[in-house]
């Protein structure tokens, strides 16, 4: 009895691994996985139904571009006119000012404000003392939460004529009266300035995320080597963040021909409509104004592919170098 026993054991010990049922089937723990992750995935949808209803569905009203269209006879039944629309907005004499203002504004945000967040992300993190830190972060952070229309009206007290603070401090360092806010001269400045003001500090989150990061012993041991503090930026902190800003400026690049339809409409007039032209006012007046709907749309399309050739063309160049891309 105890042998016969002994022997059914045996058995059952040497059945392969490959005949036994499994422990826990593939559909009963993707099962359990979703039920442990239903909170998450509810978390979700608002941002899946953002993009599918703000983002991926109008793009199919993109064909309008290659159609004369006419709202009574809808998007189907408008006819179809290829690259009519297209032909006609390179062939624009305003193409070339437009893009000249478009390709100025963006490069001023790219050369300037961009490197700037990276100083001033260094600068803060090289502060020692919390309490001060902090309140920098604080009121530099607070400008981003302004609506355009609050900061440009904050420019045209500062800079109006005659009863600007800032105008008349100008006005006294250059020796002549000047109206800034109708100054084709001064458009750009004051451009650049907003942009700065507004966004510099909310775009140092992401640098001071990446300084967190860094490794905080070799800072001890570039001191004990006698390094001084612009030489541990140099050699450790901008390094270790390059990857950050490789992403960045590939994300950034993207966004060159989009130089923001509110800032630039608010502080446009007539005076300075030479150099307040870009694509995005373009589009509206074209668009909104004049009803020129298919024309419109071929050139925000056009911007967008422009947009997306620059993309994958910096993060070509990111990979031709040994940097880090985003795909």
């Amino acid at each position: 009895m105890i042998a016969t026993t002994t022997v059914r054991v045996q058995a059952v010990r040497s059945t392969p691994r490959s005949d036994r049922p499994p422990l826990s089937p593939g559909p009963r723990r993707a099962s359990r996985a979703w039920r442990r992750n239903a909170p998450l995935l509810v978390l979700l949808i608002p941002g899946l139904a953002y993009f599918l209803i703000f983002r991926i569905w109008p793009m199919w009203g993109a064909q309008i571009a290659f159609r004369d269209y006419v709202p009574f006879l809808g998007i189907e039944g408008s006819p179809w006119v290829g690259w009519k629309h297209f032909e006609l907005f390179f062939s624009n004499p305003d193409f070339p000012r437009l893009l000249v203002n478009t390709l100025v504004i963006a490069g001023l945000s790219l050369f300037v404000a961009f490197p700037l967040t990276i100083v001033v992300a260094i600068l803060l993190n090289e502060l020692r003392l919390t309490v001060l830190k902090r309140t920098v972060q604080t009121l530099i952070y607070i400008p981003h939460f302004l609506s355009w229309t609050v900061v440009v009206s904050l420019t045209a007290l500062l800079f109006s004529l005659g009863t600007g603070p800032l105008a008349a401090l100008l006005d006294g360092v250059l020796g002549e009266t000047t109206n800034y806010l109708a100054s084709p001269f001064w458009f750009r400045p004051l451009i650049l300035l907003q942009e700065v003001w507004k966004n510099t500090g909310w775009g140092t989150i992401i640098f001071l995320a990446a300084l967190a990061s860094v490794d905080q012993e070799q800072y001890e041991a570039a001191i004990i080597d006698g390094a001084g503090r612009w030489q541990r930026v140099r050699h450790i902190t901008l390094p270790s963040i390059s990857s950050t800003i490789i992403v960045m400026l590939i994300l950034q690049s993207g966004q060159i021909l989009n130089t923001g339809f509110e800032q630039i409409y608010l502080m446009s007039n007539a005076l300075n409509r030479s150099v307040a032209d870009v694509f995005d006012t373009y589009v509206y007046f074209t668009g909104i104004e004049q009803g020129a709907y298919s024309y419109s749309t071929a050139v925000g399309l056009a911007k967008a592919i422009v947009g997306v050739i620059l993309v994958f063309g910096t993060n070509w160049l990111a990979k031709r170098f040994n940097q880090t891309g985003i795909f």
